[in-house]
């Protein structure tokens, strides 16, 4: 089981690089040669990051993006939902379809409890936090 997504990590490993350089423009030029993050893949998750709130773009030969929100309000949990949907780990599937002991199920429960504790724990999980660990 993978928590994060390709996209993901980039979005969080550029976010981090950015909010080191705030206020400062960087590019996606800049990302591909620090991070090695591809340049055309990154334009697409800043867009989404910029429709999201959370970058500014500037357009032009000086262009890039600037953070548009503080590091200490960026959450992990935030942008898992953005570029992956809802964390859940407690949907059973069988054949495509919700499993009909979905209210009794015991492992169901269990589950629902780790994911509770795991959501808990990530809402905690800021770039800001990132950028100290």
């Amino acid at each position: 089981m993978n928590l994060l997504n390709r996209t993901t990590d980039y979005a969080v490993r550029a976010l981090i690089y950015m909010a080191g350089k705030a206020p400062a423009r960087v590019s996606t030029s800049d990302l591909d040669r620090e991070l090695h993050l591809p340049r055309p893949f990154m334009r697409k998750t800043f867009q989404i990051l910029q429709k999201a709130g959370y970058l500014t773009s500037l357009k032009g030969k000086n262009g890039g993006f600037i953070l548009q929100a503080s590091a200490d309000k960026i959450r992990l949990v935030d942008l898992i939902a953005l570029f992956q949907g809802p964390v859940s780990m407690g949907d059973c599937l069988f054949k495509k379809k919700l499993c009909e002991c979905v209210r009794t199920c015991p492992l169901r429960r269990e589950i629902k409890q780790i994911e509770t504790m795991a959501l808990s724990h990530l809402r905690g999980v800021t770039i800001a936090s990132l950028m100290k660990g």
